[in-house]
């Protein structure tokens, strides 16, 4: 794989502790990549792993998905920033001033630390399907609408960017602009499984409907090699 689009991929280590973590992260070590550290790994080993994994040179995504009243969250984010992370995000769904408060607590964080990191907000999780949102939480317009209306939400607020599905991609990226950042779950390459994932594309489709970063878990880290993985990524 190029340097240039191993740089856009996030690798989920999404992993029962601190160990594997490591391990996984030293093995991918000089790759480019990113790293993900989801509420798994963070239940397991707090925010100490952020630290580590940056110390081995990583940039890392953490990927918490903060949903709370304002003042909270405002607060969580500035904890976060704190810590050298360098994007975090959080729920759409919690409103402009959720949203507008995070932006600014990262913001004034970053004037203190020298990195301001991107705040992002999740649309629609990629594991739910438009059938479960019309029928399950009522949700009248249409899943792409509906994510489209939280991203410009998002943009408005100043987030940096938002996590769609990359079925979704071409429309954001064509109503939000070429600097909003897209980050995409669900990525499988033809040779993996869906697993739980129901919107998908390959990582190829992903980067051309837009996408920014592409985050890819079990296809990497569960492989026998997940540096070979990681470069077989573009083979199809």
């Amino acid at each position: 794989m190029s340097e240039d689009l191993t740089h856009k991929v996030m690798v989920a280590l999404d992993v029962e502790g601190r160990e594997q973590a490591l391990a996984l992260a030293r093995e991918l070590s000089g790759s480019g990549c990113w790293l993900k550290v989801g509420l798994e790994l963070y239940a397991f080993a707090g925010l100490d792993i952020v630290r580590e994994l940056k110390e081995l040179g990583f940039p890392i995504f953490l990927d918490l998905k903060l949903h709370d009243i304002p003042t909270t969250v405002a607060r969580t984010v500035r904890a976060l920033a704190a810590t050298g992370v360098d994007m975090l995000n959080v729920h759409c769904s919690g409103g402009y001033e959720m949203m507008a408060r995070a932006a600014q607590s990262a913001r004034e964080v970053g004037v203190k630390t020298g990195l301001v990191p991107k705040v992002i907000g999740v649309t629609v999780l990629t594991s739910m399907t438009a059938r479960e949102l019309a029928e399950d939480m009522g949700l009248a317009e249409e899943l792409q609408e509906h994510v489209l209306r939280l991203a410009l939400l998002a943009k408005r607020a100043g987030l940096d960017g938002v996590v769609a599905s990359a079925q979704e991609a071409s429309v954001v990226r064509q109503e939000c602009g070429e600097n909003f950042l897209l980050i995409t779950p669900g990525i499988r390459p033809a040779w993996s499984a869906h697993d739980d994932q129901a919107r998908i594309l390959t990582p190829r489709a992903a980067l051309v409907a837009g996408s920014s970063y592409l985050v890819v878990g079990r296809p990497i880290t569960r492989a026998a090699s997940p540096r070979a993985a990681l470069d077989r990524l573009w083979e199809e």
